[in-house]
């Protein structure tokens, strides 16, 4: 009897966490992006640079940023970009996506104060920026897809 009442207290406290967990789980936020692929999901915590003083200052003159974090510049609408590192301090990977969400390019490595451009295409909507080599580590590469809520106004891959 002992036994029965374990097994039904683990199988009713595992149901209650799918069902608190499963919204949380599935809410976006503002503050973080997932992303996921063949390779499984990661997220990163991330500061938004949406207006064009924000993208023009992105990371610059900043020493340092956590393993789990990043920042998201997001267009108004897909345009052809291309980033440099002038002022930049820290190695970066870069991911840019369309509009759906999906990753369409990867530059692994940027080196810091470099002028060359980093063309990420023509119809380029966001881009986040993480620390050098964690795109590699995780697996994320061309046909990932990328979760945020910016994403929500268009035909996400992987909605909110």
């Amino acid at each position: 009897m002992r036994t029965d009442r374990r097994g039904l207290l683990r199988a009713g406290l595992a149901a209650l966490l799918v069902l608190v967990g499963a919204p949380l789980a599935a809410a976006c936020r503002a503050d973080a992006v997932a992303l996921r692929g063949d390779w499984g999901e990661v997220s990163f915590a991330v500061e938004l640079a949406d207006t064009p003083q924000e993208r023009s200052k992105g990371l610059m003159f900043r020493e340092t940023l956590a393993r789990g974090a990043g920042m998201l510049f997001v267009y108004e609408h897909p345009q052809r970009a291309a980033f440099w590192m002038k002022n930049t301090l820290i190695p970066l990977d870069m991911i840019f996506t369309d509009r759906a969400g999906t990753v369409t390019r990867v530059h692994h490595g940027a080196v810091p104060g470099d002028l060359t451009p980093i063309e990420g295409g023509d119809a380029v909507f966001a881009v986040l920026e993480i620390n050098a080599g964690l795109a590699r580590a995780y697996g994320i590469d061309a046909g990932s897809q990328m979760r945020h809520p910016v994403f929500s106004g268009g035909p996400a891959v992987w909605p909110c």
